[in-house]
């Protein structure tokens, strides 16, 4: 079976539709209209180019063009989830953080999926490991995102609570339990959703396009749930570490809260303070 080729005409028309949810936007005052434009013309150009660097990638599969793909793709996944929060954590540490966590699970269950589970040799060939890599990163990205957005928001408002545990003798830890298990919860809630519905709510990206491309249905149903898997397991390491590294950076030694590490707090506040 051949994939229908798709011209500009039939792209242009789907563009109309987004055209007109921005104009429905103006007109309801939702003000959304021009981030609807921005960001629609913002992955339309995102894509094309992914699409001749695959090209290239899948021509030349060497694992240094390979590595450097990956890494690009890392960066750009930890900007997104600095970007997302209300009140990021500064510095380089902040930054690094969602990297980290994002390093940590994603290219490890990428790695072992590649290696062990599908087999591929060698196991870096891009048709598999970019593919796999991007659907570990975006969905990763969002669950850590939602996490730490959540996490430094209850800080800010049960930062009192927090403290005075802190005064009674509880470790950081101990202090602030609750907010970490409540945050991990937000982050992995997505995916555990996306798991709930797929196949009866939702036919998964994944799977929708290798049945496009002629794939026999349950061959493309077998991949869909490893994919699914994966990205729950993803997920799930990413955001607790996330979670894990947050809390080490947010209390110093002395298990003392420290605001004045995140945007929009200033060390003149005597936050975090027990001198």
């Amino acid at each position: 079976m051949n994939v229908i080729a798709l011209s500009a005409w039939d792209l242009g028309m789907a563009a109309a539709l987004v055209c007109l949810l921005s104009l429905l936007s103006l007109l309801l005052s939702l003000g959304l209209e021009r981030k609807i434009i921005f960001f629609g013309c913002r992955m339309t150009v995102q894509l094309l180019i992914i699409g001749f660097i695959l090209r290239f990638l899948f021509a030349d599969a060497r694992f240094p063009i390979i590595m450097l793909m990956s890494m690009v793709m890392l960066f750009a996944a930890g900007r997104e989830v600095a970007a997302r929060q209300k009140r990021r954590m500064k510095g380089w540490k902040g930054y690094g953080i969602g990297i980290g966590a994002m390093f940590v699970s994603s290219f490890s269950v990428a790695f072992l999926a590649l290696l062990v589970i599908i087999g591929v040799k060698p196991w870096y060939t891009p048709q598999y490991a970019i593919p796999l890599l991007g659907m570990l990163l975006g969905n990763t990205m969002t669950g850590i995102a939602l996490a730490l957005d959540r996490l430094t928001d209850q800080f800010h408002r049960e930062r009192n609570v927090v403290e005075q545990r802190l005064l009674l003798g509880q470790t950081w830890k101990e202090a602030s339990s609750d907010i970490r298990r409540d945050c991990m919860r937000t982050g992995m809630v997505p995916i555990i959703n996306s798991m709930a519905a797929a196949g009866l709510v939702s036919l998964p990206g994944m799977m929708t396009g290798q049945i496009l491309g002629g794939t026999p249905p349950v061959e493309a149903v077998k991949y869909q749930i490893l994919i699914m898997f994966l990205i729950a397991a993803g997920t799930g390491f990413g955001v607790i570490s996330a979670i894990w590294m947050s809390g080490h950076y947010l209390f110093d030694k002395r298990h003392r809260l420290c605001l004045d590490r995140l945007t929009g707090f200033g060390s003149e506040n005597g936050q975090g303070r027990f001198d």
